[in-house]
Order: structure tokens, then sequence, then C-alpha cells
């Protein structure tokens, strides 16, 4: 889908002086607020912003203060995960 802003040329020189793009910036805004709300995902998150990985995304939030979504189906699903890999989390390492 391509969506099309119209902003003032004065305003959009006004916005590319300060950081990213506006059209960047525009998406970025749309990726944030959306995440604060359960839509999109983390994963939609790299697709969108074209981040080459979930740690990538992780950064990205935490740069903007945005806290990570992470339920208790995912800490169950990591625990499966570290125990089909043999780890134990009872273990500790030295």
């Amino acid at each position: 889908m391509t969506v099309l802003v119209d902003i003032p040329d004065d305003i959009a020189a006004h916005l590319a002086a300060g950081g990213p793009s506006p059209d960047r910036a525009a998406l970025e805004g749309l990726a944030a607020e959306g995440y604060r709300s359960g839509v999109p995902s983390e994963s939609e998150v790299m697709r969108l912003l074209s981040l080459p990985s979930r740690f990538d995304v992780h950064d990205w939030l935490r740069a903007r203060q945005i806290p990570y979504q992470y339920s208790p189906e995912d800490l169950e699903s990591d625990r499966s995960t570290l125990a089909a890999l043999g780890s134990n989390s009872s273990r500790t390492t030295r």
C-alpha cells in the first residue's frame, strides 16, 4: 500500500533538518503508535522498517521508550525452546 501525505515544503524542510526524512518519520510514527496499541507485531515492525533482526527492533523500541510486549505465552514458548535445546533454567553458569 502506498500512502501519500501532503506536507508543506517549509515544514518538510524543518522536519528533515532535525532527523530522518519526513517519509521515514511518518513510517516510524505509524510503527511506534501501532506497536503501542498491539498492531503491528514485532516481526511486522521489523519488516515495516526494514530492520535486519528482532534485536534491532528491540533497540528501536528502547530508543523510543516503548515497552516491549512480552506475554506469558511468549515466556512459556521461550522456556519450551530452552528445554528443547537442553538448557535447564535451574542451573547456574560458572
